[in-house]
């Protein structure tokens, strides 16, 4: 009986091939984690048993694309995922770290290639120079367990763009002199392309996504597909530049970073399917590289695999204590630097391949390498799992007991503005707290209250499909009153509400004494933090967040609970914030962030009170976010100017976003404690 199937290996048919490959990621790291091992090492053993040199199922050359764009994948990561103000106070010890991983694995590879391999002076330092790069192999583990933004993880990220960069420049040195274009005209080109490429991409990226985001339509397939243009599209101008793509696709996520909030829908898109599909390709592919048969083609060639793969860790582990020692780093944190550093993969291969094919190094080096990858991959994942995962522990400070119950109200009147506002409260709230953002809509109690509360649930669904996209909960809640602010009250009170997060169009009425009606009864009548909004643009493409606040506004009761919200609003979008205010309140503001370890860039203008926030008409651009810090009548910082600020923004601040903080003014005690 003939099959109609061919299952002749290696297998030619694309539906073979993708389901295979799709076993393999969904069961290898299942298999691997009941026995505590990585499932990153699980994927690698599993690409070398399904490879070429193993069962021979898939060729090489059927991972390789989508290898290349999980390496890509995962340095754009690391470049979104890194804490930009940290690693602007860290660069001294990024570059301390980059020092140190590529010379003294330089040097110490230099010499043993020399001297005990006894390869020529010229293939030496090539050599050496593949023990100065690491792929980032284990930033996964890393990000999964929540210390991405470890200083440690933050140091490690930068200087593997110094030393893969260094080594890579090497490389090019080195081809170049063989090839005998080593001249004045080289250096000129790669200097200026350099130059040209890292202003494009630095400068000239975030300029076209912010614009994008602004007017593109808010479709998240849209917005991912242009983020993963923009990732290969600065990899494709590395190229151009001379340098290695992963510079590109790091540097593109750099230029992102700000425009590309952690909680949002798009950074969850971008994680999902980076996590399901290109990464664990880039993990298979680099297993299909390695052959076992290496360990059976003599002694020699043994010799040189365990000599490569002794100076590979043993270098990279010195550099890691040396950073250590210098920078004051914990014995965990200089096992996540090591973890993290002491992989080999993708430059390593691009080094030692191109050298083979000039015939700087011969086979037997080829084999050992493909040794080399396997052994410090599994390494690396190996530390950094387990160093990780104390560090995780070591750095985790519970919540303040009163703010382990945090609760956010966003009362929806208008469907328009809901996936804003949803999307402020899940920037502001505590994260990894259990608890979800609280969507509530209020029904007059009428003859059509039954259906309108039926309307309601398609705009319940709206809400709920946009919070889930970004891995939020969103709970709805639906309430029966004489009138909305009733209602908004009411259900503060029963669910012990935190904050009230609620949109205003910026139109006034004569009669409204502030805002107008409902936002009024809430302000005045609610014990809680109040946040009145209106924006017009997306929040993760501001700019800067212009503070303005009131004399003594560090003297109410709620000024750390706001601080710690504008903290969280500034870490997830722009991480700049302007103060405008009396110098004193400048100075407990300063304080109250830096106890909450927010990583803002702050800077300070003082500014007369008697002024007002019509002064600031002048600084602030549409691409600015206006933060007003407002408060209750008979409270420490009241000042009459207060009654004025909402006929201001309505008049003076029309074309522009805003968000009105009114603090918390006394203990907000849940009803059921009443």
């Amino acid at each position: 009986m003939q099959l109609l199937v061919d299952f002749q290996l290696p297998l030619s048919d694309p539906v073979q091939k993708f389901t295979v490959i799709l076993l393999v990621i969904l069961f290898a790291p299942l298999l691997f984690t009941r026995f505590r091992i990585p499932g990153v090492i699980g994927l690698i053993l599993a690409g070398t048993v399904i490879g070429p040199h193993g069962l021979n199922i898939l060729e090489q050359g059927e991972t390789t694309l989508f290898g290349t764009v999980g390496l890509l994948y995962i340095m754009f990561v690391a470049g979104l995922e890194i804490d930009l103000v940290d690693f602007s106070k860290n660069r001294k010890r990024s570059l301390g770290f980059g020092a140190f991983t590529f010379f003294i694995p330089l040097l110490i590879g230099t010499l043993v290639s020399y001297y005990f391999l006894d390869y020529p002076l010229r293939s030496s330092i090539l050599l050496a120079s593949m023990f100065a790069t690491h792929t980032l192999i284990a930033y996964p583990i890393a990000s999964r367990l929540g210390i991405a933004r470890n200083e440690a993880v933050t140091v490690t990220v930068g200087g593997t763009m110094i030393t893969d960069t260094a080594a890579l420049m090497i490389l090019v040195l080195i081809t170049a002199s063989v090839k005998g274009t080593l001249n004045t005209f080289f250096w000129i080109q790669l200097v200026v392309s350099t130059l040209l490429f890292t202003v494009l991409v630095l400068w000239g990226f975030p300029k076209i996504a912010r614009w994008f985001f602004r007017n593109a339509e808010q479709d998240g397939v849209v917005q991912y597909t242009f983020t993963l243009m923009m990732v290969f599209l600065a990899a494709f101008l590395a190229e151009l530049a001379g340098l290695e793509p992963i510079i590109g696709a790091f540097l593109a996520g750099l230029a992102l970073n700000r425009l590309v909030p952690h909680t949002s829908v798009l950074m969850s898109r971008i994680e999902f399917i980076g996590n399901a599909l290109f990464i664990p390709f880039f993990l298979i592919n680099v297993g299909m590289l390695v052959d076992p048969g290496v360990v059976f083609r003599g002694s020699e060639a043994l010799i040189v695999a365990f000599t490569l793969t002794s100076v590979a860790l043993l270098s990279k582990l010195i550099a890691a204590h040396l950073t250590q020692w210098s920078f004051g780093f914990s014995i965990l944190q200089r096992n996540v630097i090591f973890g993290l550093s002491s992989a080999h993969a993708a430059a390593t291969i691009a080094i030692i391949l191109i050298a083979y094919n000039l015939e700087l190094l011969d086979e037997n080096v080829l084999n050992g390498t493909v040794v080399l990858i396997l052994i410090t991959c599994m390494v690396s994942s190996f530390i950094t799992d387990r160093a990780g995962r104390k560090l995780a522990v070591e750095a985790y400070k519970p919540p303040p007991s009163d703010q382990q119950q945090e609760r956010i109200l966003v009362p929806v009147a208008n469907p328009a503005n809901m996936e804003q506002l949803i999307d402020l409260a899940v920037m502001i709230k505590q994260q990894d707290d259990g608890n979800p953002v609280y969507s509530l809509s209020v029904v007059l109690d009428d003859e059509g209250a039954k259906e309108n509360l039926w309307h309601n649930q398609a705009s319940f669904e709206k809400a709920r499909k946009h919070a889930t996209a970004a891995n939020q909960m969103i709970h709805p809640i639906s309430r029966v009153d004489m009138n909305a602010s009733s209602g908004i009250i009411r259900a503060s009170k029963e669910m012990g509400a935190t904050k009230i997060v609620m949109g205003w169009n910026g139109n006034l009425a004569t009669k409204d004494r502030l805002f107008g009606s409902v936002l009024d009864h809430v302000v005045s009548d609610t014990e809680q933090e109040v946040m009145v909004v209106k924006l017009l643009n997306p929040l993760n493409t501001f700019r800067r967040i212009v503070l303005w606040t009131l004399p003594n506004a560090e003297a109410e009761i709620g000024f750390s609970y706001w601080v710690t919200t504008l903290g969280r609003l500034c870490n997830k979008t722009t991480g700049v914030l302007h103060y405008y205010g009396s110098s004193e309140t400048g100075q407990a503001l300063m304080h109250e962030l830096q106890m909450e370890k927010a990583s803002v860039q702050f800077v300070e203008n003082h500014i007369e009170a008697a002024k007002g926030i019509s002064s600031l008409v002048d600084i602030i651009t549409p691409s600015d976010l206006l933060v007003i810090t407002s408060t209750r009548e008979n409270t420490v910082s009241y000042h009459p100017m207060i009654e004025k600020i909402p006929t201001v923004l309505s008049n003076d601040f029309r074309d522009l976003s805003f968000l009105v903080i009114y603090p918390k003014h006394a203990l907000a005690i849940p009803s059921f404690y009443k």
